[in-house]
């Protein structure tokens, strides 16, 4: 699909960018179709295929489109991001990553759109299959992980979208309205993650405005942040289709609009004629879009379409959650008479919808797995379908399924929400599952002796209305193309049920810190929650949810010992800590770490996620997991400043089983920045009061030392600017004893 050949690409790069014509040039910032960027044989560029892909290549041979109407060419379809954000699992992303990766070499891909790593503001936002978690710790390192991997097969990737894309309603149009703080702790650090430890290929621009300014056309975010602050030198591109203004999105840092848009070249030349572009600044998109192409690709191989469809299946058992399971029901037991209800079981959802969707190779049919597990222990297996995919059922359905479950020893019910009802492109308006699932399953769970439902969802769905009717429910949310082998696994204990929420489910929607202001109105939405995302938000508020984020069960059982916390450098911490499996079966479980503190001037949230890692034990073994804390675990964005900042104080280190539940905590003193700022007679008297370097003269200059002041007239002093208190108060203050404090409160 290249018109030069890699060989002949790199050995032609002798002509200078400078003795190329402005025209030519011009030409490589728009891409040649729908999936190959432009060449320019005389400086040694190629043309670039990109393909879409977080979870699986979605490369099309044939006709293009971005809405995957058009079929595109067999590829692996892997656990989506959901599935893999459960795993809390970084070799799980990193062993996706180097698949996808070896799957881009076969098809001639270049740079793979992948991964995303927005976060879940709002567990209806459409997209959220795609996406990792509500915590963007736990996205960055899975994020990065699989960049990495993905990377080391030789193809770039493109981490997305950047930034604050999280909702599908209105997403080309809509303004996420953030305070920075709320960027830079929240919907900013896995993308810098990824830039910083992963170093990507390249970065796609959301189609979203941030504060009103279009993403694409973002100065602050594409040039300040992303390469000023972060040091990417990778190309920066276009989501399909979303740029209006060439010139504008071209001096924010835009390298690459996609797909092309040759009459923006006009536009590019006029502003370069007018004097509004300087020629420097196309020169150095060119330059970037060069590098990009002449990233080595090795040759073509061939993908073992079994042994990738082998590992589909073993990394989707990472990642199912087993959310309940009470007296034991599960794993079921050899030889049980099986009763499998639900359409789901037949006709299984295992992707997202829209531009990611895959052209499996194959499909693992629920059904059809369970059946052939059961059989090997000599128990047998009845289906009943109870509801059609599309959201049919009937009474004769129902009856059957109702009948079927009776005469089992324990009734498998599978649920969840088709592609017709969650998609790239809408959000959802409601957390429920389909009213006549919701009634299948309360007549099941009354006529079967036990009920397991095995739920199948791009995100979280609500239990309510069911959840303590059932014995056992598996968070499958989709698995990919191995998923129906997987369930079966875990339902029979084959395998070991290791995930974890990344995501709180809430008893309400209404409970959910974005309620109030999702999707927004009129144009904008308002992240009124600000840090207080998701379990921050929970925990914080100490409200009940129906499962918190980090929640997961196992067949075995593990115990927390002896939490050693050691302060190991300038504000750097490091935490140990011993695992047992106490029981009886081999297992893996997650150490979650959180920081926990009342330090500093801001307020935070009750607890927040800085460190993870996921052990594998035999029953009776232990190991010690060691987890670093950085700097940046214990900071937070000072807007005052424009910088992080770690508070003088002290910080409590939290191993959990959940955002909700401490296992172990230690407590560590650290000594933080001293943040002084320069005061004015602007600056409230409280923060002259406060002040690290003058705030003890303050009180003997105001000549409050010795005054009989109330506490009550002193809180009220602070809330005014010392301009305020000094015309108010009737004091003789001396101006040059105050003058003297400010100087010295003044940068050299």
């Amino acid at each position: 699909m290249n018109d030069l050949p890699r060989d002949e690409a790199e050995d032609a790069g002798a002509m200078s960018l400078t003795a190329i014509p402005v025209e030519r040039k011009t030409r490589l910032l728009s891409g040649r179709n729908f999936w190959e960027t432009e060449e320019l044989a005389e400086a040694g560029i190629r043309s670039v295929v990109l393909a879409d892909g977080p979870y699986g290549l979605r490369h099309q041979s044939g006709p293009h489109d971005n809405l995957a109407i058009f079929a595109s060419d067999p590829a692996t379809c892997f656990p989506p991001g959901v599935a893999v954000g459960s795993s809390w699992d970084p070799q799980t992303a990193a062993r996706l990553g180097t698949a996808l990766g070896r799957e881009a070499v076969a098809q001639g891909v270049d740079v793979v759109l992948g991964p995303g790593v927005n976060i879940k503001r709002s567990p209806l936002c459409g997209r959220n299959f795609e996406y990792y978690s509500e915590d963007p710790h736990l996205s960055g390192v899975l994020g990065a992980a699989f960049t990495r991997a993905l990377q080391a097969e030789g193809p770039g990737v493109s981490v997305k979208h950047f930034a604050a894309n999280n909702q599908e309603t209105n997403r080309q149009t809509i303004s996420s309205d953030v305070d920075e703080r709320t960027l830079r702790e929240i919907y900013l650090p896995a993308f810098e993650k990824v830039v910083k430890e992963a170093k990507p290929a390249t970065v796609m621009s959301s189609y979203n405005k941030v504060n009103g300014v279009s993403a694409w056309a973002n100065r602050w975010l594409l040039t300040d942040v992303l390469r000023g602050e972060w040091g990417f030198e990778g190309v920066v591109l276009s989501d399909w289709s979303s740029v209006s203004d060439r010139v504008a999105a071209l001096k924010a840092g835009l390298d690459l609009e996609m797909p092309g848009e040759k009459d923006r070249d006009r536009d590019v030349l006029d502003a370069l004629r007018s004097g509004a572009v300087d020629e420097s600044e196309i020169d150095t998109s060119v330059e970037r879009l060069a590098a990009l192409a002449r990233r080595p690709v090795p040759d073509r191989v061939e993908v073992d379409a079994d042994a990738h469809h082998r590992l589909a299946r073993e990394l989707a058992t990472e990642c199912a959650v087993l959310l309940r399971n009470e007296n034991g029901v599960l794993p079921l037991a050899e030889g049980a008479h099986v009763a499998v209800i639900g359409a789901f079981a037949e006709q299984p959802r295992f992707q997202g919808g829209g531009s990611a969707h895959v052209n499996a190779t194959r499909v693992d049919v629920p059904l059809e797995e369970i059946r052939a597990v059961a059989s090997t222990g000599g128990g047998t297996v009845a289906h009943a379908p109870g509801f059609t995919v599309d959201g049919g059922t009937d009474d004769a359905l129902v009856e059957e399924a109702v009948a079927t479950a009776r005469r089992a020893d324990v009734a498998v019910v599978f649920a969840g929400l088709s592609e017709q009802r969650e998609s790239e492109g809408f959000d959802r308006d409601t957390l429920d599952l389909p009213a006549e699932q919701v009634e299948l399953i309360r007549r099941v769970a009354e006529a079967a002796p036990r009920t397991v439902v095995v739920l199948a969802n791009g995100g979280i769905v609500s239990l309510e209305g069911w959840h303590d009717e059932v014995d056992a429910i598996l968070e499958g949310f989709v698995l990919g193309q191995g998923g129906g082998r997987a369930i079966a696994d875990l339902l029979f204990g084959r395998a070991n049920p290791s995930g974890h929420l990344a995501e709180s489910i809430p008893l309400r929607i209404e409970d959910h810190p974005s309620w109030l202001n999702f999707p927004g109105e009129q144009g904008h939405v308002r992240y009124g929650e600000g840090v207080l995302v998701g379990y921050r938000h929970f925990a914080t508020a100490q409200a009940p949810v129906r499962y918190p984020f980090g929640h997961g069960l196992s067949y075995t059982t593990f115990e927390t010992r002896g939490l050693d916390v050691e302060l190991c450098g300038a504000d750097e911490v490091t935490a140990r800590v011993e695992v047992v499996n106490t029981g009886d079966r081999a297992g893996k479980h997650v150490v979650q770490v959180y920081v926990s503190t009342d330090a500093g001037p801001v307020r935070r949230p009750v607890r927040e996620l800085r460190g993870f890692a996921k052990v594998a034990l035999a029953p009776g073994e232990s190991a010690t997991v060691e987890i670093d804390l950085p700097r940046r675990a214990f900071a937070y964005w000072d807007v005052a400043v424009g910088d992080w900042v770690v508070a003088s104080g002290e910080y409590r280190i939290e191993v959990c089983s959940d955002a909700n539940t401490v296992l172990a905590e230690g407590t560590v003193a650290l000594a933080g920045d001293r943040v002084a700022g320069e005061l004015t007679l602007d600056t409230p008297v409280g923060a002259w009061f406060d002040h690290p370097e003058v705030g003890g003269r303050v009180m003997d200059t105001l000549g409050f030392t010795g005054a009989p002041i109330s506490e009550e007239h002193l809180a009220m002093v602070k809330s005014m600017t010392m301009r305020q208190f000094l015309r108010i108060s009737g004091l003789d203050v001396p101006q040059d004893a105050l003058e003297a404090l400010m100087s010295a409160t003044r940068a050299d």
